[in-house]
């Protein structure tokens, strides 16, 4: 079995139900228009990204391959702070630096002597990998900023937030990890099952994924959970609400 282009007129019909949900939003006086902002986005986000891939995956160079990761963290970084209201430039780096760690050093040993791409910057593995990796470790971080925050509001010590926010930081992966084969047959697998894999080859592909975004969002989160101990905005509040800690 090969997988066949979606004709337009057939792709146009997944919308119906979009379209159904926004006027619903509308109809209840909800913030439909954030919705009708986030399908335009995305939209024109994969339409661009579509036709960049097509140039960048026929690429030889390394560097460009790892120019893209960069922009990938730098990104994945500015997005993970947003639970934080307090931006700061310190804050920034040691999000890129959580990722930095978290997720890149998972990449290089799937990459490399998990998967042995040839050669080792190969786009075609390299950027779908890594968009998984620091998509997760973005999502793991987020999370525990915003919880350790609210942690440290309610007069918890700083191990204890800490505790806290790295065990919120995980719920997401470690529910996929209960549901994966039983409510849920993940994307990576059933990409390669609707492209003609073997299912039992595909589960393997799927085990070696849901280790990677689980190791990397962990490491990510540690991090950045040791790192904004030492961040002035967060040792601020640790020292408000544990004056003892001064």
């Amino acid at each position: 079995m090969t997988v066949e282009t979606i004709p337009l007129h057939q792709l146009l019909l997944s919308f119906i139900p979009v379209v159904f949900l926004t006027l619903l939003m509308w109809r209840w006086k909800l913030d439909y228009k954030n919705l009708v902002y986030a399908m335009s986005r995305m939209l024109i986000q994969l339409l661009t990204v579509g036709y960049v891939l097509i140039y960048v995956f026929e690429t030889e160079s390394s560097a460009v391959v790892i120019a893209i990761l960069t922009l990938m963290i730098l990104v994945s970084s500015w997005i993970a702070l947003n639970a934080i209201k307090q931006h700061s430039i310190s804050l920034y780096a040691k999000a890129f630096i959580s990722i930095g760690l978290g997720g890149g050093l998972t990449l290089v040993l799937i990459s490399q002597f998990v998967l042995q791409i040839d050669p080792w910057f190969s786009p075609q593995f390299m950027i779908p990998l890594a968009g998984m990796v620091f998509a997760n470790a973005m999502t793991s971080l987020s999370l525990a900023a915003d919880r350790l925050t609210s942690e440290l509001n309610n007069g918890a010590t700083y191990e204890h937030a800490r505790g806290i926010a790295f065990q919120t930081a995980l719920i997401p992966i470690i529910n996929s990890l209960f549901a994966v084969g039983l409510v849920s047959l993940p994307g990576m697998m059933t990409g390669q099952i609707l492209s003609g894999v073997s299912p039992f080859i595909a589960a393997r592909y799927q085990i070696l994924v849901m280790c990677m975004i689980f190791s990397s969002n962990g490491i990510s989160a540690a991090c950045f959970l040791i790192l904004l101990k030492r961040d002035p905005y967060f040792k601020q509040k640790i020292i408000e609400t544990n004056p003892q800690t001064r």
